[in-house]
């Protein structure tokens, strides 16, 4: 997200806030980098700003949420009702969406965005005190994570609508859930929000950052399509626990790889994740790549290898 600011020559806080600007970059990007999918993501608040959230911009870096709207109180009658077609993030996520459908339906895959239930209602809440309601108050936390899903049912289905063919969700709180939290709270959450973005018409891509071997077995049961599998975990072993049919997307380092690599280095880690995992695969960084990763990295991942 950043990198792809800098590369277009905007500042952050315009890429996260205008979708004219966010849609040129992705564009310009997917053109001048050989990408194949442009996407709506600039930070994880846009759901949260529709509930009441007030954030800051800083013109180069991502947007920041200093003081959660339940920070400070259960009462979740505080929350504002979240409209993905007139709360203003919301609405810019599907403007960004509708921009792309008009500009480059079927040049470019196009992956709209949500959050998933524990990071949405971490987002809300704060991360340290919804890792503690969890296990003190996990009746209320799983409230507030209802109240999230079906908000995120709703902004996915307004990014459908209007050309994401597909939807990303981001729940990278879950890397920091033990397995029992995980598979009796937020997985069935997860699948409910994943089987209505199916049956809106789009495929699911889910992304935890970090360190996810423990979830695996939880995940191998869930309705996605395409998984993120970030640096911190064995991209072999989440392939011989989740099989063949799920895609998988990833794990070259962000950092070690991407950002202090070297485009040959980077051509070795691809060709390495493609000889451990094979098809289907999705080739890529485990997570964010780097604002200030060189351009002749970008491209190097981008480059055509000896996928069968």
């Amino acid at each position: 997200m950043a990198f792809k600011a800098r590369f277009s020559g905007v500042d952050f806080s315009s890429f996260a806030t205008d979708y004219r600007t966010k849609s040129d970059a992705n564009i310009t990007c997917a053109k001048d980098l050989d990408f194949d999918v442009v996407d709506v993501m600039s930070d994880p608040y846009s759901e949260a700003e529709g509930f009441g959230a007030v954030l800051e911009f800083p013109a180069d870096d991502h947007p920041r949420c200093p003081n959660p709207p339940l920070a400070d109180s259960k009462d979740l009658d505080m929350l504002r009702e979240p409209n993905p077609f007139g709360s203003a993030r919301m609405s810019n996520t599907v403007n960004t969406v509708r921009a792309y459908r008009e500009r480059v339906y079927q040049e470019y895959s196009i992956h709209g965005w949500v959050e998933g239930p524990a990071a949405e209602a971490a987002n809300l809440r704060g991360i340290e005190a919804y890792l503690m309601d969890v296990r003190l108050d996990p009746g209320w936390c799983a409230e507030l994570m209802d109240i999230c899903t079906d908000v995120a049912i709703e902004f996915a289905r307004a990014q459908i609508e209007n050309g994401a063919d597909v939807v990303g969700v981001g729940d990278s709180i879950c890397s920091q859930l033990p397995p029992d939290v995980y598979s009796d709270m937020v997985a069935p959450r997860q699948q409910k929000l994943f089987e209505a973005i199916h049956s809106a018409g789009s495929k699911v891509r889910l992304h935890i950052c970090g360190y996810i071997e423990h979830l695996l077995p939880f995940i191998k049961d869930l309705s996605i399509d395409l998984l993120d599998v970030d640096s911190l975990t064995d991209i072999s072993t989440a392939r011989e626990i989740l099989g063949h049919e799920m895609t998988l997307a990833g794990n070259l380092d962000p950092v070690r790889d991407l950002l202090e690599g070297t485009p040959e280095n980077i051509r070795k880690s691809v060709r390495d994740v493609y000889e451990k995992i094979g098809n289907p695969m999705v080739v890529s960084a485990g997570c964010e790549i780097p604002r200030d990763t060189l351009v002749e990295n970008v491209r190097a991942i981008c480059e055509p290898g000896p996928y069968r």
